[in-house]
């Protein structure tokens, strides 16, 4: 799969000249929307979702049932919530700034249940589809995690804190956020099992797995490509300004 998107970074290369002027705050909303639309597309298969939100998926699964408000976007910044909380623990510092993160996951959950509804009758009845969904919905994830990346707005707390962390302890961001990843899918797996029964695994299957040792390269991919094809500006200095103090 990392090679399917070496091959679509080479090819969008050989088509572009000069670097693009991109806005950062489109790049803000248009990194969420396609990061949220790319989990729709994950869950959809049913090989298992990305171990980032595995256990917001599950938590989902879990009460959906009982209370039918409570929806996956519900759940995902609920947690992300929670994440903060832990983040600012273990940096012992805060920002103003971070809570933003918090703003951006619950339009992040907006956009998730609206994508949700958007890919809810998409067709799933041959391996070839459900394969083709999974696929685009990796690479969809990873373009739109990237994206956010090169905003000054706060991404979601799964990303503030793999960035910031990972800035923290002097550790190359792609490497931690692959550990990141795999230790979200293991409690994931602890999750499942207490949920649904023991060796019952839900919403962390085969597919979980390939997107923890592969996301943090596709990542590192699409970066590369961001930086060397577009330059992003603010199009709110003052806005940029407030953030990064």
């Amino acid at each position: 799969m990392v090679r399917i998107a070496y091959d679509i970074m080479e090819a969008m290369e050989n088509s572009v000249g000069k670097k693009l002027t991109f806005s950062k705050e489109l790049a803000y909303i248009l990194g969420l929307f396609i990061t949220a639309l790319g989990v729709s597309f994950m869950e959809k298969p049913d090989f298992g979702v990305s171990m980032v939100v595995a256990p917001a998926y599950l938590i989902y699964r879990k009460l959906n049932p009982v209370w039918s408000f409570f929806t996956f976007g519900t759940a995902e910044y609920m947690l992300q919530f929670v994440l903060l909380l832990v983040m600012m623990l273990v940096l012992r510092k805060f920002r103003i700034s971070w809570f933003f993160s918090f703003v951006t996951a619950v339009i992040y959950g907006f956009m998730l249940d609206f994508c949700m509804g958007l890919t809810a009758t998409l067709a799933t009845d041959t391996m070839g589809q459900r394969l083709a969904m999974y696929i685009a919905g990796i690479l969809l994830c990873c373009a739109g995690i990237s994206l956010v990346f090169h905003t000054y707005i706060p991404p979601e707390v799964y990303e503030l804190f793999v960035k910031e962390v990972s800035k923290a302890f002097d550790i190359e961001i792609h490497k931690f956020k692959t550990c990141y990843d795999i230790s979200s899918m293991l409690i994931s797996v602890v999750m499942s099992f207490c949920f649904f029964g023991l060796w019952v695994f839900v919403g962390v299957k085969t597919g979980t797995v390939v997107c923890a040792l592969i996301n943090g390269s596709i990542i590192k991919v699409f970066s590369h490509f961001y930086r060397k094809h577009l330059h992003f500006t603010a199009t709110f200095p003052k806005l940029q300004e407030f953030f990064n103090k």
